[in-house]
C-alpha cells in the first residue's frame, strides 16, 4: 500500500511532536504558523490534515514525548520552528 506525500508528511509532523521539545513548544505555542513553516519547507499537508492536527488533544503530544526513550528526543531544532 502505498501512501501519500501527504499522509508522510503528517507522519512527520507526529514524528516531530514527540520527539522534538522545541518544535513542540512552538507547536503548543501557535500551530498555524508552525504548520505554515512546515508546508514552506516543503511538506504537503491538506487544509484537512492541518485541521485535525490543530484539533488534537495537546496533551497528547506531551504525554507520547514522555513515553518516549530520551535516547530519540531531541533538544533542539535546526529547520522548521
Amino acid at each position: 500500500m502505498q501512501r501519500s506525500m501527504a499522509q508522510r508528511s503528517v507522519e512527520i509532523v507526529i514524528g516531530r511532536l514527540v520527539t522534538d521539545e522545541s518544535f513542540r513548544t512552538a507547536f503548543l505555542s501557535d500551530p498555524v504558523t508552525t504548520l505554515t513553516r512546515v508546508v514552506e519547507c516543503g511538506y504537503d499537508l491538506t487544509s484537512l490534515e492541518i485541521s485535525a492536527l490543530k484539533a488534537t488533544d495537546t496533551s497528547v503530544w506531551a504525554r507520547a514525548a514522555e513515553q518516549i526513550d530520551l535516547r530519540l528526543q531531541k533538544d533542539s531544532l535546526g529547520g522548521v520552528r
